[in-house]
């Protein structure tokens, strides 16, 4: 019995610890999600917080985008030209009412005609068009604007003078201000966009001028193109062999009588320098004095006595014949030399060349090409 009694009091004892560790652990979980929700309360509070600051700086830059000089101007423009409509419409409608019922559209379209051509300057500006276009349209819109407030101004008339001229002068001053806007508008054009719009006039000018003054190689290099594959053959390209076949050449602009003068004027440049320093200056003369060097026996002293050849001796070719030593009692002259083949050395083709043009002669001259001879 004691035994039983002793196993039942251990298994209590068991028990109880066992629900105490198992109290201790739901404590412990209740304490770590008691934890974890504040924690992620701290963290829902601080992303309200980061929201609210985020949106603040978002109104604080788009206020401060809104508010910018431009977006001010132009917004206040439109603002102007809507409160210049309203001013005008009433006095007009009530103007042409009057006449008659059935002039009641007549305002609305006058009103219109001269908003929507002062919109036409701002796409013609848009589209780049002529200025002539852009000029019309003006005077179409401040035509329109002008009848209006004259009709205005008629109307103001019956009532006080000062109402007659504010009535014209709020309908005249809206299609003004739009003008103006574009006006400035057009002129403060970002930097790269202004230069890229001269480049464009300047190579439509460009273009009109080479069709005037090369109206057949234009025309020629335009049937290139429109003969060869689409966009497999620019118009420059066609354009430099087009002037190629009219002119045989593949510089663009030259011509043979421009190659002939340009060939003259370099002979005649090279005589005037040969003429004023008095000796063979030019590139002409440069290359004959290298092809060929003035003979060493030219260079000696007087008293060496003349060689039996030009060509200097050397091994393989020994001089010929002993000098003769000059005799006592006087100085006598050296034989009369005479050329014999393979004395010498033989002048170029460019040296002949040169020395039959000198002489006056005609040598046959290689063909041209270019402007180059071969």
């Amino acid at each position: 019995m004691s035994s039983w009694f002793e196993e039942r009091r251990a298994d209590k004892a068991e028990d109880a610890k066992q629900q105490r560790l198992n109290e201790e652990h739901r404590a412990k979980l209740r304490r770590d999600e008691r934890r974890q929700d504040r924690e992620e309360q701290r963290q829902e509070k601080a992303q309200r917080r980061r929201d609210r600051a985020q949106r603040r700086q978002a109104r604080a830059a788009r206020r401060e985008k809104a508010l910018t000089p431009g977006n001010v101007y132009r917004k206040g423009t439109l603002a102007l030209v809507a409160a210049s409509a309203l001013a005008s419409l009433p006095a007009q409608v009530m103007h042409f009412v009057k006449v008659s019922l059935m002039l009641l559209p007549l305002p609305f379209a006058l009103e219109g005609s001269a908003w929507v051509m002062a919109a036409g300057v701002a796409y013609a500006d848009e589209r780049k068009l002529p200025a002539w276009v852009r000029w019309l349209l003006r005077g179409l819109s401040m035509g329109a604007a002008g009848y209006a407030a004259h009709i205005n101004y008629t109307y103001g008339a019956e009532t006080n003078t000062s109402v007659a001229w504010g009535l014209a002068g709020v309908t005249v001053m809206g299609p003004l201000v739009f003008e103006v806007r574009q006006w400035v508008t057009t002129l403060t054009f970002d930097p790269a966009e202004r230069k890229r719009r001269a480049e464009e006039k300047a190579r439509a000018k460009h273009e009109r001028k080479r069709r005037k003054d090369h109206e057949d190689v234009v025309k020629l290099a335009g049937r290139l193109v429109s003969a060869a594959p689409f966009g497999q053959l620019a118009f420059e390209d066609a354009f430099r062999t087009a002037w190629e076949i009219f002119y045989g050449t593949e510089v663009p602009g030259m011509t043979p009588a421009l190659h002939a003068q340009q060939l003259a004027a370099r002979k005649d440049l090279a005589a005037a320098m040969d003429a004023a320093n008095g000796s063979p200056v030019s590139t002409r003369g440069r290359l004959l004095q290298l092809l060929h060097p003035a003979p060493s026996a030219l260079l000696s002293a007087p008293e060496s006595s003349q060689v039996a050849s030009d060509l200097p001796p050397t091994p393989e070719r020994p001089q010929k014949g002993p000098q003769k030593a000059p005799q006592k009692g006087g100085r006598k002259m050296p034989p009369p030399h005479r050329r014999t083949k393979g004395d010498s050395v033989p002048f170029s083709t460019v040296a002949r060349i040169e020395a039959a043009l000198e002489r006056g002669g005609s040598p046959r001259r290689i063909a041209a090409v270019n402007g180059h001879s071969h």
